[in-house]
This record gives C-alpha cells, sequence and structure tokens, in this order.
C-alpha cells in the first residue's frame, strides 16, 4: 500500500529521529522475542530425539511412559530419574537457552535462596528459588500484552466518547463534561485497590477493571477535534448533500482527530504498564505465582540483601519505559502541523 505524501512526510520526520526511530525498532526486537518466551526461557527440552522418534515437549505434552517412566504423567525432564531414561536410549535433547520456565524451581542451590546470579541462574533466584531472568523475559511480555490491549480498548472507548460530545454539542457535550469531571475526580489507585480486593484478580478482571478509568485520557482531545471540524465548509456541504451525521463522523472528522490521538498512544501505553507494575507491587494486581515486574520490585524491597532482584527489575522497567517515551516523541513530531 502506497503512502499518501502528507503521510510519506509524516513518515520521513518520524525516522528523522534517530532516537525514536532506533527506539521503535530496539522495542519491536525485544517485544518479538518475549512473545517465543516459551523458546527462549523454559523448564521443558524444544526437542527430544529418543528411540528414533522425534518429540517436541515445549508444544506437547508426554507422560514419562513415553521415556521408560512408569507413571502416566508428564515427567519432570530435568529430575535425574528422566535424565537417566534418557540417557539410556542415548537420547538427544535440545534445551532453551534458559533452561527455566517463570515458575520453575531450582532444586539444586546450594545456597540460600535468594541467591547470587551464577553462570546456571544469569541474574540468580529470587526468595523462591525462581529464575529472575525467566521471570523478566515472561514479565516483561505480560506488561506489554496488558498495556497494547488496554490502550486499544480504552482508545477505541475514549474516541467513541470524545466524538459524540464533540459533534452533537449541546446536552451530550454538558452532560458529558460533568460526568467526566466527576469521574476523574475519584481516586483511581484507591479504587482499583478496592475493587480488586473484592474478587481474585486475573489478567482479564483486571483489565476490566483498569479500563474503567483509563478511557478518559482521549476524551478532551478528541472531542476539540470533533468541536473544531463540524463547522469546517466541507462538513457542512456534506451535511447539505444529507450525508448522515455517523458517515460524516467517521469518515470526515475522524481521521483528522486521529491525527492528535496516534500522538498521545505511546504515552497511554506507559502509564498502563506504571499502573500494572504499581498494582503488582502492592499485591493488587496479577495473581501470585504469576510473572511480574512489579512483583519482583516488592521482592527487591523486601529483600535489601539481594540487590540484583531490584536492579533487574529497574532496569527492565527503565528500558522498557524509556523506549515507548522516545518513540511517544518521535510520533508527536512527525504528527505536529506545525512541522
Amino acid at each position: 500500500m502506497r503512502l499518501s505524501p502528507m503521510n510519506q512526510r509524516r513518515w520521513a520526520r518520524f525516522k528523522a529521529n534517530k532516537r525514536g526511530w532506533w527506539s521503535l525498532w530496539l522495542f519491536l526486537a525485544l517485544f518479538v522475542l518475549s512473545l517465543g518466551a516459551e523458546l527462549i526461557a523454559n523448564d521443558k527440552p524444544l526437542a527430544i530425539r529418543y528411540d528414533g522418534q522425534w518429540y517436541f515437549p515445549v508444544f506437547k505434552r508426554y507422560p514419562e511412559t513415553v521415556f521408560g517412566g512408569e507413571f502416566p504423567l508428564e515427567g519432570n525432564y530435568k529430575a535425574p530419574y528422566m535424565r537417566q531414561q534418557l540417557a539410556e536410549k542415548d537420547a538427544w535433547v535440545l534445551w532453551p537457552p534458559i533452561a527455566y520456565s517463570y515458575d520453575s524451581i531450582n532444586y539444586d542451590l546450594r545456597v540460600p535462596v535468594p541467591s547470587a546470579p551464577s553462570r546456571e541462574n544469569l541474574l540468580g533466584t529470587d526468595d523462591q528459588a525462581r529464575d529472575v531472568l525467566a521471570r523478566v523475559i515472561y514479565g516483561f511480555r505480560v506488561s506489554v500484552l496488558f498495556a497494547l490491549v488496554l490502550t486499544l480498548l480504552s482508545s477505541l472507548i475514549g474516541v467513541l466518547v470524545g466524538a459524540l460530545q464533540g459533534f452533537y454539542g449541546g446536552w451530550v457535550d454538558l452532560l458529558g463534561q460533568r460526568f467526566l469531571e466527576i469521574w476523574s475526580g475519584l481516586p483511581v489507585l484507591y479504587l482499583l485497590i478496592i475493587l480488586a480486593s473484592f474478587v481474585q484478580p486475573n489478567f482479564w478482571w483486571l483489565l476490566g477493571i483498569m479500563l474503567l478509568f483509563s478511557w478518559m485520557s482521549l476524551v478532551d482531545v478528541v472531542r476539540a477535534e470533533f468541536l473544531r471540524g463540524r463547522n469546517l465548509e466541507y462538513v457542512r456541504a456534506a451535511r447539505a448533500l444529507g450525508m448522515k451525521n455517523g458517515k460524516i463522523m467517521f469518515r470526515h472528522i475522524l481521521p483528522n482527530a486521529m491525527i492528535s490521538t496516534l500522538t498521545f498512544m505511546p504515552f497511554i501505553l506507559t502509564g498502563a504498564i506504571a499502573t500494572l507494575t504499581s498494582l503488582d507491587f502492592l499485591g493488587f494486581g496479577l495473581p501470585a505465582g504469576s510473572p511480574s515486574l512489579g512483583e519482583l520490585v516488592a521482592q527487591g524491597k523486601s529483600n535489601l540483601q539481594a540487590p540484583w532482584l531490584g536492579i533487574s527489575a529497574f532496569v527492565v522497567l527503565a528500558l522498557m519505559l524509556s523506549l515507548l517515551v522516545f518513540i511517544g516523541e518521535a510520533a508527536r513530531d512527525a504528527f505536529d502541523p506545525r512541522k
């Protein structure tokens, strides 16, 4: 698909911002790698060549009887018994680079937990003997996916509400603004904590609770664009020709309003990640045991004698949020009408 001349200029301005351009590629590379976290950090082999046949435990569960075991349950491939069964048949085993998943416990540690970084656990282990690097990779994926879904849904709701207020004006706009003033004045973090304490939070429950408040960030921007756009000549001409309000809103005014909306989305994304991390840190976020950067921050606070926990969480969060801010700044400059 060929871009219009204006979008080509915007893309060229975005690429001219080297910090934002390289931040985009670095963030995409990290995100794509995290999507394949099971292939990078897992306590199951990627492939096994056993008795002349191929097996792929990372994709399919096999009972240990397949490899000469005694029980019809999936075995622990890192256990000495399973290793012995595989060795007896001269099996070829391909392990991922990190032989631990986010919930794998290192039972072979000879030092108290949390253990310091070592050759086996590059970033050490937490206070439950789980590999920190594996939890960071999975936690990065959960945080980004959660923030992306929340940003997309909140943007859809915010754009729709702002479009209705700005296009129709009058009582619709007046009542909408009064509701927004009341709703935005509520202490969001405290309400999130209270609501999360009523139910056992999971990914979708937490997403729905945060969606109750995150949609307001785009309403004012879209509303202002529609208030300005509804009085332009081409909108009046379309109305005079009998075009329906829905088509005028979403075919003629919305494309212009989306310019300012797109520049805000990376910053909404950073806010969603920060809020999820805060809730996890306070213990009101994802279920216990989930790969969470906020939970890693809490462990760093509780285990000051293990600085690698807090440093790992800080570096990942700082890198992630900095990249998103740099991308947002480049997008804002690219869509700036003054340039």
